[in-house]
């Protein structure tokens, strides 16, 4: 089996404990998997179209507090 390695936000963690729960799920992994394969065979309904899924990364929210200005305040 691959491993997939993922990094969450707060808000992911938190509505995937809730899916855990409502589903009966005791492991994150096996609730990704649920998640995932039935996403994607709710997309692929009739026609496997995964365009729905693209640009899905840039919705996420940006971080209202950063660190830095911009890529080069950095390397100052």
């Amino acid at each position: 089996m691959a491993r997939l390695n993922l990094n969450t936000t707060p808000s992911f963690e938190r509505a995937l404990a809730r899916f855990m729960k409502v589903r009966g799920i005791r492991s994150k992994s096996e609730a990704v998997r649920v998640a995932v394969e039935e996403s994607a065979a709710e997309a692929t309904r009739g026609a496997a179209d995964f365009e729905s899924w693209l640009g899905l990364g840039v919705r996420a929210p940006l971080n209202a507090d950063p660190r830095f200005a911009g890529h080069a305040d950095r390397w100052k």
